[in-house]
């Protein structure tokens, strides 16, 4: 399933499967066709080479024909013939049948005995002179017969022996015969190129082919057409010839002449040109799944690289990254290059929108400062100018006096607390990290708030396996302070809450707990006060945010970009009018970074209280 599951994968694997299958198609169709003409050449031969059989079967017949026509004709055999005279005929039939170089010679007179006979037992010369053959030629008519021998067939033509033109007068007949054997079967192939046999009354009498296989080419002699004979570990396409239609038809005791092609050593032939088409399928199978891979390495490169592009965008949020859209064959493809020209322009106009926004957020941001410092610096001046107008006054007494010069030094004081907040905000924070007793840590925190003023006492529940953490003591000491503080003023404000104090309360009113994880120590914070709205939830950790009369909501944002400078995690849960939570979680060991930049903290836009 890898395979599957990119698109590169799917592209490869199915420009790879079609390439095969079409490889694969045109091999087999190419195959078949091969095959196909093999069979039908080899069909062809096979016709032409019966035609060629047939031929030289004919030319051959009136070779002999021609032959014995001559010899009868002869003056000195038509007298040996006419004396009747066994021994005389004999001695001239010697002589002829070395001349013809055939393999039998028979004479007969013209009441049917025989005057002469070479190259046959006298059974067999009985035989052929027991034939129809010699009434016809007894008659005047030519003929020929062909008759079964232990090893082959004797084709016989018979002439007849007459003297006279316009009434011919027969003295007798020739009869000329030549073996259809082993050997002229062998003068075929050589000619034709094909195997040749010869059967006759349903046996195999002569042939090329061993004689081991005559039983099975028998069964050839009974069919019509080109059928397929299996000799041995061979096939073999078998046409069977009639010999017999000279002598007046085919039956089924005819003489045949087998013709039979090697359809084994044909299709042997072809093996060359298979092993051709095989390697030529696997060379292009591979060349096929090269290109496939180069096909989709082309298709998927383009897309691959706006990809990573996108995964660095997401993974830094950095939007000033593009995808460089240069004149290559990697930006060939249209809709590629159209998709990276619009991503680069998706990111410029986020970029500018993120600008804008920022910029938007920064007046916000001032604008909200202003106020704050509008509405908390006017206070103490107006209180300062006051002082002074008493000062000013001529008849005013040493303790006016006393009263404008404290009044003057309080709201400096508190001027100057303001300006430390807006700048300790505003600032990068300089951290200087040590070991620290995160439960001493908490004490002297608890102490400190409690000693800002009168309220809820803290309730500590410090975890003894807490340890020491390395952390900007300080630093925290001023967050866990301020939002002690904050917790003690919401319970101030809840209502009910000084009968909840005096009387005997069924949990704290503020609670300072520490616990111990597997690789954090956790600080939290809890109040019964007031709460806070959902509405403003997200919003208590942003910079000037505040619900307090009299706050510049500067202190949670200030606690939390020291929790998150020291590499904590700070979060606030809230039920209104049941109280609030808050959670602080750090590391063991604070990371490196030692400050965190001003418009880091003017932009941020966190969750706060």
């Amino acid at each position: 399933m890898t395979l599957l599951s990119s698109l590169r994968g799917r592209i490869f694997l199915a420009s790879a499967l079609l390439a095969v299958l079409s490889i694969g198609v045109a091999l087999y169709v190419v195959n078949v066709r091969v095959t196909g003409e093999a069979e039908s050449a080899l069909q062809r031969e096979i016709l032409a080479t019966g035609a060629l059989v047939d031929q030289l079967r004919a030319t051959r017949t009136e070779t002999f024909t021609v032959m014995a026509r001559l010899i009868a004709d002869l003056s000195k055999l038509k007298a040996a013939v006419d004396s009747n005279d066994p021994p005389t005929v004999q001695n001239i039939a010697v002589g002829y049948q070395e001349q013809l170089k055939s393999n039998f010679l028979l004479i007969q007179n013209a009441s049917g005995r025989v005057l002469a006979t070479v190259g046959s037992s006298p059974r067999a010369a009985q035989i052929v002179a027991d034939q129809p053959a010699v009434r016809d030629a007894l008659r005047g008519r030519e003929s020929v017969s062909l008759l079964p021998q232990p090893d082959g067939i004797l084709q016989v033509v018979t002439v007849p022996i007459a003297i006279g033109l316009t009434e011919p007068q027969i003295l007798g007949t020739l009869s000329v015969g030549f073996l259809l054997d082993d050997g002229l079967a062998a003068q075929l192939k050589a000619i034709t190129g094909s195997d040749i046999a010869f059967g006759m009354n349903g046996h195999i009498l002569a042939a090329t082919l061993p004689r081991e296989d005559f039983a099975a080419l028998a069964d050839r002699l009974r069919t019509s057409g080109i059928s397929v004979a299996t000799l041995g570990a061979q096939e073999y396409m078998a046409l069977p010839r009639p010999l017999a239609s000279a002598a007046g038809g085919a039956t089924d005791a005819a003489p045949i002449a087998l013709i039979l092609r090697s359809r084994t050593e044909q299709l042997r032939s072809l093996q060359a040109i298979h092993t051709g088409l095989a390697v030529t399928a696997v060379l292009a199978v591979l060349l096929a799944t090269v290109l496939s891979f180069a096909v989709a390495r082309t298709i998927t490169r383009p897309l691959a690289a706006i990809t990573d592009v996108m995964r660095e965008v997401a993974a830094t949020g950095d939007l000033t990254r593009k995808i460089a859209v240069r004149e290559g064959r990697r930006w060939e493809d249209e809709d590629a290059r159209l998709l990276a020209t619009t991503f680069n322009t998706l990111t410029d106009s986020v970029a500018r929108f993120q600008r804008e926004m920022s910029q938007k957020e920064r007046l916000s941001s001032l604008g909200r400062l202003s106020t704050v410092i509008a509405h908390e610096v006017r206070n103490p001046l107006m209180i300062i100018k006051a002082s002074l107008h008493t000062l000013s006054r001529p008849d005013v007494s040493a303790a006016g006096v006393g009263d404008a010069v404290a009044d003057i030094d309080e709201e400096v004081t508190r001027l100057d607390r303001i300006v430390n907040d807006v700048l300790d905000f505003a600032r990068p924070i300089p951290f200087e990290l040590a070991p620290t007793d995160v439960n001493q840590l908490c004490r002297e925190s608890a102490a400190a708030s409690q000693a800002a003023g009168p309220g809820a006492p803290v309730q500590l529940d410090l975890d003894p396996t807490v340890g020491a953490i390395t952390t900007d003591s300080e630093r925290l000491r001023v967050a866990l302070v301020n939002m002690l503080v904050n917790a003690r003023h919401a319970v101030n404000g809840a209502p009910g809450v000084v009968g909840r104090v005096l009387l005997d309360p069924p949990e704290p009113l503020v609670s300072l707990k520490t616990q111990a994880t597997a690789s954090r120590t956790t600080i939290v914070i809890a109040d019964r006060g007031v709460g806070i709205e959902a509405a403003d939830l997200p919003r208590v950790f942003d910079p000037y945010f505040t619900t307090k009369r009299g706050g510049t909501g500067l202190g949670l944002a200030i606690a939390k970009n020291i929790v998150e400078g020291l590499g904590g995690t700070i979060a606030v849960a809230s039920t209104p009018g049941r109280g609030t939570e808050i959670r602080i979680d750090l590391p063991f060991d604070s990371p490196a970074t030692l400050s965190t930049s001003k418009d880091e903290r003017l932009g941020q836009g966190r969750p706060g209280r």
